[in-house]
């Protein structure tokens, strides 16, 4: 598997948001039986987010989540504290529900998200029209 963008790892962060952790890591860290409990939960969601239990060291917490990228095959979207949040695409087309976005080639420009390019004036302040 390809690595994330940056924008496709942000999009993956924020997708996650909502969602709770479904596989916690203890104090035996990688295991056999982590590796199972993750392949499981790859099986039911391409995104997931596993919660460090135990391992406070953020040196640690980013050894253990690139063993479970190496051994599941899946990408790491970030890591926001003791949580860290995995992406892997389905192998079933059928069953897909996250699509990343391509790149920067294909977002849309400001004006088309409703946004104004901003005016060479005076800055608008509330009150700058004169009476209230």
């Amino acid at each position: 598997m390809k690595k994330l963008t940056g924008m496709q790892a942000k999009y993956l962060r924020g997708r996650a948001h909502g969602l709770k952790p479904v596989v916690f890591v203890g104090q035996r860290g990688l295991t056999d039986a982590l590796i199972a409990s993750t392949e499981q939960a790859f099986d039911r969601h391409e995104l997931i987010k596993i919660k460090f239990i135990d391992f406070k060291e953020k040196k640690q917490k980013k050894e253990i989540a690139n063993a479970i990228e190496v051994n599941t095959d899946c990408l790491l979207a970030g890591m926001i504290g003791h949580v860290a949040i995995f992406y892997r695409q389905h192998d079933d087309p059928a069953k897909r529900k996250v699509v990343l976005p391509k790149g920067a080639k294909n977002q849309r420009s400001p004006a088309e998200h409703g946004a104004t390019a901003p005016s060479k004036g005076l800055p608008h302040t509330p009150n700058s029209a004169g009476g209230r």
